[in-house]
């Protein structure tokens, strides 16, 4: 490997780790040292691509075409930090599962009432072993700063990975506190924020379901009302019990039918500890082209009713109830649009042989794009997000739907948060819905699409 793939393969990982200012520095400094050749070109376009106004990146392409001017300490600072014993001992980091000070921490942009607040979370390292996170407005000013230690937990053997999930978690718990309206007065100048230092588990509320295949998620961590205990089940009905007029055993759950646009039962109440949603089973959803004839599963097991995607189908979606973290290629529903996750895709906008720059718009920083999904599995509209955050209203926001009745002025919020991508119903008529590929705990109360209907899970 060259001296320049080490630094573009160090870069890359700073870039991974949110040192991006690092990066780009790196990379000028490499592009601008040797030959001005393609490969010393392809390190300068993926300096601009990170920070398209770097001054050090600048100084860099005036140096590679021969018109520099003034002094470019930057640029000198730059190719004097970033050796080659420096590169290698970057590289050598990549690799190592420890760390030694302080873990990198997450940085991230979060829009409430209409202003853009920054979140910080950083690691003080074994030496210091707390996690300290702070709430930034007006571009600087500390609204409220978090701290917990994690002193007792430094002889671990998974040290490392505990404070990242520490980190991640005191991260996430200060953007839901935010929008939870506590640092309100702060914000209006009637109170003092300062720093408080917490010993109690990170709060965030985020849960993940069983969005992959062959996983299995519990209910219990994200219930928004309380699940009702049903009764025993009592003894099947024999021939014997059916002639002297002994009446069944009571269902143990219903799917009351919430929307149709094809008509049939108004509930179902399956017997037994199985029924299949689909026309090969107990819910049969007449009319539904979109239900594959065995969609998924319901099975009652002690006293607990499971989801399971039987993967055949188009999938069911099950309503949230609070932020549910997603990741690259989950679906979700918003009024009646279908909508993927996914990832951007790597540019390829380096330079031509000449060279010559691909001349575009102003590109900004993003986490993640969405894409519409229509009938047939063919993509619609694709937005991306503008740096860690995503909008779905159908009046107000990034990704607008304003000719269905379904979606709420402002419906849902996608972003995001310490290198996770969490979803969030902002108080939406019709609900967010999340597709289920895996097996998933029911409570009573939840809501179920498959397809175009809509279905209410209720223990009886």
């Amino acid at each position: 490997m060259t001296d320049r793939e080490s630094a573009a393969k160090v870069a890359k990982w700073l870039v991974e780790k949110g040192r991006s200012e690092e990066a780009v520095t790196l990379l000028a400094a490499w592009a601008s040292q040797g030959p001005s050749d393609p490969e010393a070109h392809q390190l300068l376009a993926e300096a601009l691509r990170i920070a398209p106004g770097s001054r050090v990146a600048q100084q860099a392409f005036e140096r590679m075409e021969g018109v520099a001017a003034g002094d470019q300490v930057e640029l000198n600072e730059a190719i004097a930090r970033y050796t080659r014993d420096e590169v290698q001992k970057l590289e050598k980091e990549i690799a190592r599962p420890v760390f030694r000070k302080a873990q990198v921490g997450f940085n991230n942009n979060v829009k409430y009432r209409g202003i853009a607040f920054h979140i910080q979370t950083e690691d003080s390292g074994l030496d210091k072993p707390h996690i300290i996170t702070h709430l930034f407005a007006d571009g600087g000013r500390i609204i409220k700063s978090h701290k917990r230690s994690y002193a007792a937990e430094v002889s671990r053997s998974d040290i490392a990975m505990y404070v990242r999930q520490l980190m991640k978690g005191q991260h996430m718990e200060m953007a839901i506190m935010l929008r939870e309206g506590r640092f309100d007065p702060v914000i209006d100048g009637k109170a003092i924020g300062g720093i408080e230092t917490l010993e109690e588990t990170p709060r965030t509320e985020v849960q993940k379901l069983a969005t992959k295949r062959a996983t299995r998620a519990e209910a219990s961590a994200r219930e928004a009302v309380p699940s009702v205990a049903p009764p025993p089940p009592g003894p099947e009905l024999t021939m014997a019990d059916a002639m002297l007029g002994k009446p069944p055993a009571k269902p143990r759950y219903r799917l009351s039918v919430q929307r149709s646009l094809t008509g049939g039962p108004a509930f179902y109440e399956p017997d037994g500890e199985g029924a299949i949603i689909g026309r090969d089973g107990a819910v049969a959803l007449p009319g539904e082209k979109f239900c594959h004839p065995r969609e998924a599963q319901l099975r009652w097991i002690e006293g607990r009713v499971w989801l399971q995607d039987l993967e055949a189908g188009n999938g069911v979606y099950l309503r949230i109830k609070q932020p549910v973290e997603l990741e690259i290629g989950d679906e979700f529903i918003v009024g009646d649009q279908l909508l993927a996750v996914e990832r951007n895709p790597v540019a390829d906008d380096a330079p031509d042989p000449a060279p010559t720059y691909f001349y575009s718009s102003p590109k900004w920083p993003s986490s993640f794009r969405v894409v519409q999904v229509f009938e047939g599995g063919a993509k619609g509209a694709c937005v991306v997000a503008r740096g860690t955050t995503m909008l779905f209203g159908s009046a107000v926001g990034d990704f607008v739907f304003a000719h269905d009745s379904l979606v709420s002025e402002q419906h849902c919020l996608l972003e995001e948060q310490a290198g996770s991508i969490v979803l969030t119903d902002l108080e939406s008529r019709t609900g967010v819905f999340v597709r289920i590929k895996g097996e998933q705990e029911l409570v009573h109360g939840d809501e179920l699409i498959v397809g175009r209907t809509r279905l209410l899970f209720e223990l009886t």
